[in-house]
């Protein structure tokens, strides 16, 4: 027997545990599974809108697909009309106050009768890909009754919950474009044999993915905005993990998500550089208008998408900001009485050193960057060599040329 119609009277039919809907314990009765659905907090069942769809009667056309264990007809597709046909003829209780408009209903409906096999493949035509279940269920289905391997989708929800936790990541792009196998690389995860690896400590990986969870609720990054841009939407302290820790070896990674657990801030190593690219220049600068304002503006933003697509762009491309640095000396040097390019830095620079704190001056001194240095700093950018691409020494030589300009091409300060 491959497929056949038989009429099966509702109180025989069992209602599947394993529906990738919303699957539930092996042992969990009929009952429990209504309860479970009426109560359907996350919208996986929606009985109410399905019975006013159904409209006055209950269409034949529609056979639901049950395979028979022993004696026992088990309902793998169809579940929620059997759900209701139950609850017409009083076979399982519904709290009360519940209102559910349901059609006529008899006790006997057709269903399609067939082999396991037949049942799984009719199931996986009709809801794989209508839209009816969401990517976690699918790629459930695929590995739990059609043998496929596991997706990197799974296997991340599986070893840290963090799907089920926040069903508003359990969504298409989501997995097709920010749990994908090559960003989940970028952001420091792998998969290696089944189990999700990570260059990160537990706490920062939490930290990290909570971020990404976040962005996602709060539609900072969705199907129409930031779309493949995940690292440069998220918060200062996540680029700044991703960054310090990209050269760690990959390890187990041993993270549990739990909607009531507090995020915590993890315990960072002492920073060798700014902590973000808001602080690149030292902060935001406020420069009279001009050529100088200007060349301050682009180099700004070329630093930013340095820093938003670093993980993308050749490791020479720091030069182009050193180089830039130059340019924008220069032209101030010009504007500051036409001084020479030399002596406008070193003039500047004891007063612009004085004006720094404690921690900006250290990390000056650890990049050697000094009023005797700072003029060939700027002249190796210039000719682009290998040590020009230190974006760490570049981003120190911008912190106190942030401080020169502001004395040079501050704005006056009106009363």
């Amino acid at each position: 027997m491959e497929q056949e119609v038989k009429y099966i009277n509702i109180k025989d039919l069992v209602l599947w545990t394993e529906n990738p809907r919303d699957p539930i314990d092996a042992n969990a009765s009929d009952q429990d599974i209504v309860d479970r659905a009426l109560d359907d907090g996350l919208l996986k069942w929606t009985l109410p809108k399905l019975a006013k769809e159904m409209g006055d009667y209950y269409d034949f056309s529609e056979l639901p697909t049950v395979v028979f264990y022993g004696k026992k007809p088990v309902v793998y597709d169809g579940n929620r009309r059997i759900i209701l046909g139950k609850i017409k003829h009083g076979l399982v209780t519904v709290p009360s106050g519940t209102r559910i408009r349901i059609p006529d209903f008899p006790e006997e409906i057709p269903c399609n009768v067939c082999s396991k096999k037949i049942a799984l493949n009719n199931v996986l035509r009709k809801h794989g890909n209508s839209g009816s279940w969401k990517p976690l269920e699918r790629d459930l289905f695929l590995h739990k009754f059609l043998g496929e391997e596991k997706s990197s989708f799974l296997i991340l929800e599986e070893d840290t919950g963090i799907i089920s936790s926040n069903p508003h990541l359990n969504q298409g792009f989501v997995k097709d474009e920010i749990f994908k196998d090559s960003m989940m690389q970028n952001l420091g995860f792998s998969i290696n044999n089944g189990k999700l690896n990570s260059v990160h400590s537990n706490e920062e990986a939490f930290v990290l993915l909570t971020d990404i969870s976040n962005k996602v609720k709060t539609k900072v990054i969705d199907t129409r905005r930031k779309r493949g841009k995940i690292i440069e939407v998220l918060d200062p302290s996540s680029q700044q993990l991703i960054d310090q820790n990209k050269n760690n070896k990959s390890h187990l990674s041993k993270i549990k998500f739990d909607s009531k657990k507090e995020v915590k801030k993890p315990q960072r190593q002492s920073k060798r550089t700014p902590k973000s690219n808001t602080e690149f220049f030292g902060g935001k600068l406020y420069l009279r208008m001009g050529e100088v304002s200007n060349l301050y503006r682009d180099i700004v933003d070329l630093y930013q998408f340095y820093f938003s697509k670093k993980h993308e762009l050749s490791q020479t491309f720091p030069g182009l900001i050193r180089m830039s640095l130059r340019l924008l000396c220069e032209t101030a040097a010009k504007e500051d009485n036409n001084k020479k390019f030399e002596n406008y830095l070193k003039g500047h620079f004891p007063i612009a050193k004085k004006d720094l704190d404690k921690d900006i001056k250290t990390t000056l001194s650890n990049h050697n960057v000094n009023e005797n240095s700072i003029v060939q700093l700027l002249h190796t950018g210039a000719h682009n060599y290998q040590s020009s691409n230190n974006i760490e020494q570049t981003i120190a030589m911008s912190i106190i040329i942030g401080s020169i300009l502001t004395i040079s091409h501050g704005k006056e300060e009106t009363i």
